[in-house]
């Protein structure tokens, strides 16, 4: 038939077949050809000694087409494909082929895997679109910057309450720490820094993005102008005590190490809790704490140099007194300070004029002045101011009529008993009346009058 003429070869098979006819033809030693095609003598020899035998086809390996002797069974392609549409169905195929060998004992590789939901229809390939941006190399010294930033997700998938991951990421080796919190926040992150210099030690910068929590918005003030300042916010005013650069990131993508963590955690993470169960803060905590160092030993780096810049901390040196919300008020002269709403005694006489107010991670309050404790007490009754007794005989205004009001109402210049009378009187102090207007002064009729007034020549009261 005129397929069995036609040879599936590779094109370095039919390189060595060019090179092996020319070893038969008497062209090139085998010797020759071993080096033209880096391969043994004792192989050159085998394939001339098949091509001989078997024509062109010899070069072909004897393993095409056959199935391997380590090919997986269709049963546990089968059951792999089955696990992953029950329990693994939202995983990804790196994940799914790790929660397969942990927890069912079915050693699969991840690319393995992919092939196999890929055929399955269970996976399809994803390609993101980038835009282009400036690489950036890593810091070269574990601690010479940190990536911290609050990541918001449904971290419980409905199973508890909505939390924040506070993560921190060494940009130099890329190991990470975190810890939950209930919000993102001034508190939670001065906590978690706490705990991260209490692992790792104190590093040179921080890389922040621009949260309240990590950057003012406040306006400068005329002080901050006379003394060449500009507002901080608490946490950066503890970072500063601390002697910790703040470098703050103009967009998500300059500290994208950190978005990238977040971005594998909300994956992997949110997979591992679903797995145990986990719908609590503390239990999502104790987890990270087994969780994390797995983590880092799998995807963390050497650093570039050896030398870790983290610094101790220094043991005369108090993180409370640092880690925490500090602001100043006015000690009054009966020597009270007033603070959220409270009104607090200070026991010590002190002459200053302001004293400092600490809030601690804790939920404590203490009062300072100068790094000097102060003893102070709430005071939860403050006495009741007695009600002005209201001045006799003060005269009270007039209330002035409304626009509407009847008073307002009809009111025409002359038609008013008072202004006839006063018209009346202009007329007798002007002498004796004619005797025509004699007997009319009783008249109540104004009109009446007035007839009066024209009869002896008189006009109306505003003539006169």
């Amino acid at each position: 038939m005129a397929g069995e003429d036609i040879i599936m070869a590779r094109p370095k098979e039919l390189r060595y077949l060019h090179v092996i006819r020319k070893v038969l033809d008497k062209v090139l030693k085998q010797r020759e050809a071993s080096e033209i095609l880096s391969l043994s003598l004792r192989q050159i020899r085998r394939i001339v000694k098949r091509v001989r035998a078997e024509g062109d086809k010899g070069v072909v390996h004897k393993s095409r087409g056959r199935d391997s002797n380590r090919r997986i069974t269709e049963e546990v392609r089968n059951k792999a494909i089955q696990l992953y549409r029950s329990e693994y169905w939202d995983f990804g195929p790196t994940l799914a082929s790790e929660k397969l060998r942990e927890r069912q004992q079915v050693h699969v590789h991840d690319e393995t895997l992919r092939r196999w939901l890929l055929e399955s229809g269970d996976w399809k390939k994803r390609r993101k679109r980038r835009g282009h941006r400036r690489w950036r190399e890593r810091k070269h010294h574990f601690g010479e910057m940190v990536q911290m930033d609050g990541s918001h997700h449904d971290w419980f998938e409905g199973r508890g309450p909505d939390c924040v991951l506070m993560g921190y990421i060494d940009d130099a080796t890329g190991k990470v720490f975190g810890r939950f919190y209930e919000y993102e926040g001034t508190f939670p992150a001065m906590d978690s820094f706490k705990r991260y210099i209490g692992k790792s030690g104190i590093p040179i910068r921080v890389y922040l993005d621009r949260h309240t929590t990590y950057k003012s918005n406040a306006k400068v003030s005329i002080e901050d102008l006379v003394e060449e300042e500009v507002p901080l916010s608490q946490f950066e005013r503890a970072l500063k005590e601390l002697g910790v650069e703040v470098v703050h990131a103009y967009s998500p993508q300059a500290k994208g190490r950190v978005e990238r963590l977040f971005g594998t955690l909300q994956d992997r993470l949110v997979k591992e809790m679903r797995l145990r169960g986990i719908r609590t803060i503390p239990e999502a905590n104790h987890f990270l704490t087994r969780y994390l160092p797995i983590y880092n030993r799998r995807f963390a780096v050497p650093p570039l140099k050896a030398h870790n810049l983290h610094r101790p901390l220094q043991r005369d040196l108090d993180l409370n007194s640092i880690l925490c919300i500090k602001i100043k008020r006015t000690l009054r002269n009966d020597f009270t300070v007033a603070y959220r709403g409270k009104l607090y005694q200070v026991e010590e006489k002190t002459r200053v004029s302001k004293v400092t107010i600490r809030e601690q991670i804790d939920g404590s309050m203490k009062m300072t002045y100068r790094n000097r404790a102060l003893r102070f007490k709430e005071i939860t009754t403050r006495p009741m101011k007695k009600a002005k007794a209201p001045l006799r005989g003060a005269r009270k205004r007039p209330p002035i009529p409304s626009a509407n009001h009847p008073w307002r109402k009809g009111f025409k210049s002359g038609s008013h008993k008072h202004e006839r009378q006063d018209a009346i009187a202009t007329l007798g102090s002007m002498g004796p009346l004619p005797t025509a207007f004699k007997g009319y002064s009783d008249v109540d009729s104004w009109e009446a009058k007035e007839e009066v007034m024209k009869e002896i020549g008189w006009t109306h009261s505003s003539d006169i």
